[in-house]
């Protein structure tokens, strides 16, 4: 009775263990993307990074596609502004 009795404590510590630590990784992921984001917000919008140029110089219509999809995200994020999407837009669609 005592060995089960020890195994069951100690699944039961693992366990709690285990709750505890995926809690904080969460809360600390979200501090994390929370200041990330306001970091984002304080820098001047001249500053956010622009897309990478497109390494081939011929893109086919899936590539623009996704590309614009990206920048389209990039956008909602507050990432770039509405004159940096326009000619970033502008380029891969003229390319």
């Amino acid at each position: 009775m005592g060995l089960l009795r020890g195994v069951a404590r100690t699944a039961v510590v693992a366990g709690t263990a285990t709750a505890v630590s995926n809690r904080v990784s969460r809360r600390q992921g979200g501090r994390w993307a929370q200041e990330e984001h306001q970091h984002a917000l304080d820098q001047p919008a001249a500053a956010a990074p622009a897309p990478a140029a497109p390494a081939a110089p011929v893109m086919t219509m899936d590539t623009k596609i996704a590309q614009l999809k990206e920048l389209g995200e990039l956008r909602t994020q507050g990432l770039l502004t509405d004159a940096e999407f326009e000619t970033q837009k502008s380029r891969i669609l003229n390319s």
